[in-house]
């Protein structure tokens, strides 16, 4: 079933001829249509009520009898303009726009939508052709018929991963704050996880969607690069060969990676080069549940049975290297110890007189060893400085991310993973991330640059790696996995 480009709706509701002029009540423009005559389509219609003075917009499965799968709220028409949509109606229409995609999201949004005034947003066409383009993904997987889905659904996906889609979810990112980024992804990757189970089922022969989304933001002295994943869609690296029930596996399904890695910088010119100093600011890997509690608690093995940071790997790259000079690392940072002790000691004793051999004997082994939960790494490969955490195991303290966990390890009541998310001696914060902070990684990398670098705007490439893993937290099994997630972004420092 082949499928037509989505069209630019924006302009086609700024381009419409008055509503006088309408030959009906409604009209409508086709969003994707199948080759096929004889195959349904998906239509955006724009229907005026009786009166005249009030329109609505739905999103319409054009079958013989149309079948509305969204319809906005009704918005007034201006008394001024009662022939023709003005500039507020469709900024209202964006306002439900958002709204109706939050309303998918497995919290139900209390956030109040502030946004500025249309006359200050640039680019606002592009956002407001993504966020519809979004919101009518999100109705094709959770209402679209079943012959109207894969092929709109493919569609739309090629659309929301071209390059012009990906600029204008940093602006409509940015355009929503902080907050209601995160319910904004939350929305979009618990909707794509439904739809990557459901295409991993045997029925099903369609290519899974690729959901990453990452955006980097160069200012000031400050690099940041915020990304979102949800875990079935990582790769998996390491696999148990024991078996997860049903419990278990939508437990661990429905969660996604929410990361941040920030560095900070600063440019410093010298009499005969130029040094550029990056350290770490933050770096933070979240493990954040896509469904609701009561969901998880009725279908799922609990809401602390998920995957953790196992490894974060992240390599920066000047990408114009005829400028580098030398490149300089610190030495590994320190990280927080823990003593695990075994005692070893024989005591004996006499019975008294009646007893058979007149001697006790009872042994004990005793062996103190300091391990490090997180073990953090430098190193230097051509003009790229890698830098990486590594998490190991108590037991032997091998890496956790490339191994499979020993039977011991998951038995043993005072494991660093057991009740990892509780216990006084976890290595991830209680919500099940973990953070590393400036103030233990903050050694700094060098890089010592050519003077011919003043008054340019250098382009650097951060690559990075997380992987995430599932040791048994609290239920009964002996199930272990790791995931693993790749990353490229470019960043820029402002002109020395």
């Amino acid at each position: 079933m082949a499928f037509c480009c989505i069209p630019d709706v924006w302009s086609w509701i700024h381009n419409l001829p008055p509503i006088t002029q309408w030959r009906s009540n409604s009209t409508s423009i086709c969003i994707c249509s199948s080759s096929r005559s004889t195959q349904p389509s998906l239509h955006l219609s724009i229907t005026r009520n009786l009166h005249g003075s009030f329109v609505s917009f739905s999103i319409v499965a054009d079958f013989k009898l149309p079948v509305s799968l969204w319809t906005s709220k009704s918005f007034k028409l201006s008394t001024k303009t009662l022939e023709s949509l003005d500039e507020e109606i469709v900024f209202n229409l964006f306002f439900n726009i958002i709204n109706a995609f939050l309303s998918y999201g497995p919290n139900k949004s209390n956030s109040f939508v502030n946004i500025p005034t249309l006359g200050t947003v640039g680019n606002f066409k592009d956002i407001f052709n993504l966020a519809f383009l979004s919101l009518t993904f999100l109705i094709c997987i959770y209402e679209a018929p079943g012959d109207l889905r894969s092929g709109c659904l493919n569609s739309l996906r090629n659309n929301l991963s071209s390059s012009q889609s990906n600029e204008a979810s940093k602006l409509l990112m940015r355009l929503l704050g902080p907050n209601l980024e995160e319910q904004w992804m939350r929305s979009l990757n618990l909707a794509i996880t439904n739809w990557i189970i459901e295409l991993k089922e045997p029925r099903h022969t369609l290519r899974t969607p690729s959901p990453l989304f990452s955006y980097a933001i160069s200012t000031v002295g400050l690099w940041k690069v915020q990304l979102y994943c949800p875990v079935v869609a990582m790769m998996k690296v390491e696999n148990s060969s024991s078996n997860s029930d049903e419990r278990l596996q939508f437990s661990l399904k429905y969660h996604q990676l929410e990361g941040v890695i920030q560095f900070g910088y600063k440019v410093i010119a010298r009499e005969k080069w130029v040094d550029v100093m990056v350290s770490v600011d933050n770096i933070r890997c979240d493990v954040i549940q896509l469904v609701p509690e009561t969901l998880m608690a009725e279908r799922g093995a609990g809401a602390a049975e998920k995957y953790f940071p196992s490894r974060v790997s992240l390599q920066l790259t000047p990408t114009f290297q005829p400028h580098v000079l030398s490149v300089t690392v610190s030495k590994s940072s320190d990280n927080p110890t823990r003593e695990i002790g075994l005692e070893k000691t024989i005591e004996a004793g006499f019975d008294p007189p009646n007893s058979y051999l007149g001697l006790k004997v009872s042994a004990a082994e005793t062996v103190t060893l300091s391990l490090k939960p997180w073990k953090f790494e430098q190193s230097v490969h051509g003009s790229s400085a890698n830098l990486n955490w590594f998490l190991h195991g108590s037991i032997d303290g091998r890496e956790v991310s490339s191994k499979k966990p020993s039977l011991l390890e998951l038995v043993q009541p005072r494991a660093w993973f057991k009740d990892r998310y509780s216990n006084a001696n976890r290595p991830f914060t209680r919500q099940g991330g973990v953070v590393f902070a400036g103030d233990e990684y903050g050694e700094s990398v060098r890089w010592k640059l050519d003077r011919r670098a003043i008054g340019k705007t250098l382009e650097w490439e951060i690559k990075g790696s997380i992987w995430l893993t599932y040791w048994p937290n609290k239920y009964r099994t002996f199930y272990s996995e790791t995931r693993k997630l790749e990353f490229r972004e470019i960043l820029h420092h402002l002109p020395i």
